[in-house]
């Protein structure tokens, strides 16, 4: 049974160049910020007195900053804090996401109503405008309110997809024998009806890392996080506020944008591989170009050999 699992995931990753590229790109990432000691023995808060705004070297890769850190460091250990922030909004907005949208979907009635009701009025306030005015009154924010307060208010969303989901699947075969044999509510709701929707549960979480990860980085771009904290988006802060673009300082950009747009074209490539193994027309289309591919092939060896291509 492991030989037939392990061979099924990788025929996956092998029929799916774009989850094998996103997948490389995550894990390339992640293996950079979580053993960034291993890669630099340079301490992100140091600073090197006579090496301010200095170039890309041998003992600085990506160079210094204009207080003297060290680009690199600050780009591997930066990461770790934003990835944390995507991971951890990501991981509270689809548990929130869950329990209401199944059970509202699942019981009905008044219940339904509060849940609904809630769910539109949450989705009326927009984030980034909660957020500012948030860290407007705060004076600044940390990368774990950031966090919080996009899990809270981004679960409506996906709430409504699968309570709707959920509606659709509450009256199907396997539900109502799960009842006639006196199995439990939360069974029913989380053994029986969620292994239905882990498509859409699993690319709600990686939509809501992505957005996370941009929403924190553009609130401290513009000011209002935590100057003392060390993320992608307080590097490019103190680079727009040192004007490291016009005193042609671009090391000290280039390492959290890269980190950025490197992982969220990681997590991207992953989402459209699950859309692909979700909806059926997708997979239907991948497994026709795969076919007329062989088929090419395979005409094209019958021509060599001189022979006519008998379908």
């Amino acid at each position: 049974m492991k030989k037939i699992w392990n061979s099924m995931i990788i025929r996956f990753f092998r029929n799916s160049p774009k989850t094998s590229i996103g997948a490389i790109l995550i894990l390339i990432i992640l293996l950079l910020t979580i053993g960034a000691n291993l890669f630099t023995s340079i301490d992100p808060t140091n600073r090197f007195v006579d090496e301010y705004h200095s170039q890309p070297s041998h003992s600085h890769i990506l160079g210094t900053t204009q207080l003297g850190n060290d680009v690199f460091a600050q780009t591997l250990y930066g990461g770790r804090v934003s990835i944390l922030v995507g991971i951890f909004a990501g991981v509270l907005t689809v548990f929130l996401g869950i329990f209401f949208g199944i059970t509202s979907g699942y019981f009905g009635g008044w219940y339904d109503n509060i849940i609904t009701t809630v769910i539109n009025i949450i989705m009326v306030i927009p984030n980034i405008v909660l957020l500012l005015i948030v860290a407007a009154m705060l004076d600044g924010v940390s990368p774990f309110l950031i966090c919080i307060i996009i899990g809270l208010t981004s679960w409506p969303w996906n709430a409504r997809v699968l309570r709707a989901q959920t509606m659709s699947l509450r009256n199907r075969e396997f539900v109502y024998s799960a009842e006639t044999l006196g199995e439990s509510k939360l069974r029913i709701l989380f053994i029986e009806i969620m292994p239905n929707m882990l498509s859409i549960i699993s690319s709600a979480f990686v939509s809501t890392i992505i957005y996370a990860i941009t929403a924190s980085a553009t609130l401290e771009f513009i000011g209002f996080g935590d100057p003392l904290s060390c993320t992608w988006g307080i590097m490019l802060f103190n680079a727009n506020k040192s004007g490291a673009l016009t005193s042609g300082a671009w090391w000290e950009l280039i390492g959290p944008i890269a980190g950025i747009v490197l992982f969220g074209v990681g997590l991207t490539l992953i989402n459209f591989s699950i859309d692909e193994v979700s909806n059926p027309k997708l997979k239907a289309q991948r497994i026709m170009r795969a076919y007329y591919k062989v088929k090419k092939i395979q005409a094209k060896k019958m021509k060599k050999l001189g022979l006519n291509n008998i379908e």
